[in-house]
Formats: structure tokens, C-alpha cells, sequence
């Protein structure tokens, strides 16, 4: 008889309450970008653009790693 667990593998990472707040600034200016290029605001290269100055100006460490784009 096969058996298959219902239990779930996940990874946990603790963050300071810096990393914490880092992270949220970096997301909460990334939402209002996104907005912005739903509205037709501005181009798909103009939102690449600010991430990549979020992430310079930020450095948040799992939006670094989501974005798939390197820190310089």
C-alpha cells in the first residue's frame, strides 16, 4: 500500500526587526511601481529600472533573491 504524507517541507528564516522593516519599505515602494505600470504610467523597462534602484537603495534580502537580480 503507497502512502503519501500530507506534511510539507518548509524553509524558516528569522529576520530582525531591521531586515523586517527593509524588506516591507522595499515592498510597499515595488507595489506602488507595479501600480503604476497596471495604469499604464509607466513601461515594463521604466519598472525594471525602479526595482533595480529599490533594491540598490534598500537592499532587502529576500527581495534581492525574488527579483532574480544581482545587488551592485
Amino acid at each position: 500500500m503507497n502512502v503519501i504524507s500530507g506534511t510539507v517541507s518548509k524553509a524558516v528564516m528569522t529576520v530582525n526587526e531591521k531586515e523586517f522593516r527593509t524588506e516591507l519599505r522595499y515592498r510597499m515602494s515595488l507595489a506602488v511601481a507595479r501600480a503604476m505600470l497596471e495604469e499604464g504610467a509607466i513601461t515594463e523597462e521604466e519598472y525594471s529600472e525602479i526595482d533595480t534602484i529599490l533594491l540598490q537603495k534598500h537592499r532587502p534580502i529576500l527581495g534581492t533573491l525574488l527579483a532574480g537580480k544581482p545587488l551592485q
